[in-house]
């Protein structure tokens, strides 16, 4: 039975977020560049409108998921057998 460690998951949890909240600037500013193109702004400021905050919340939860599910999915590093040694 694989043994996923607290430390791994907590990890995954916070890239989860961070890479979320990148994802979501980055949609944002693209979406924001062809503002005239699709007809509809979308603000960086989630409190101003439903659709940045749904996608906010999405894309955060879409990220979370992905690194919880890469590290479920991943061996550890006693599974493989494989030790960094310290050098000193």
């Amino acid at each position: 039975m694989v043994h996923h460690s607290a430390l791994r998951i907590t990890a995954a949890v916070i890239a989860g977020i961070f890479v979320g909240f990148f994802l979501f600037f980055v949609v944002a500013l693209v979406l924001g560049l062809f503002t005239e193109t699709t007809g509809f702004s979308v603000s960086t400021n989630f409190s101003e409108n439903a659709f940045s905050a749904v996608l906010l919340a999405g894309l955060i939860l879409l990220c979370t998921g992905a690194f919880i599910w890469k590290v479920w999915t991943s061996p550890t590093a006693e599974e493989t057998g494989i030790t960094e040694e310290m050098e000193e």
